[in-house]
């Protein structure tokens, strides 16, 4: 398994906005979570100006359909979004553990 980051621009309303869709979001998060898809998630900065999601899968296909179908992203609140493999070494959930 390979660790990817979704990363979230959020528009200049996001913060004003996000009440109406935040139920679905998190109910499309949790169940990605629940799949053991979903690592962690959440905003970013005071006040948020974006988000990070970490995902451990096989293939950047979940995170970026996770993002496809995400209401933030459908409904505006995110202006643009990514998908980074992250490569990570150290820890104990670390995808390809590097001890020198």
């Amino acid at each position: 398994m390979k660790h990817y980051l979704l990363i979230y621009h959020t528009a200049a309303d996001y913060l004003q906005r996000r009440a109406e869709f935040r139920p679905a979001h998190l109910a499309l998060a949790w169940q990605s979570a629940e799949r053991g898809e979903l690592l962690l998630g959440g905003a970013v900065g005071e006040p948020a100006d974006s988000a990070l999601l970490l995902f451990r899968c096989d293939s950047a296909d979940i995170p970026t359909a996770f993002a496809k179908a995400d209401p933030y992203v459908v409904n505006g609140l995110v202006k643009s979004w990514q998908v980074k493999p992250w490569h990570t070494v150290v820890g104990e959930g670390a995808a390809n553990p590097v001890k020198t």
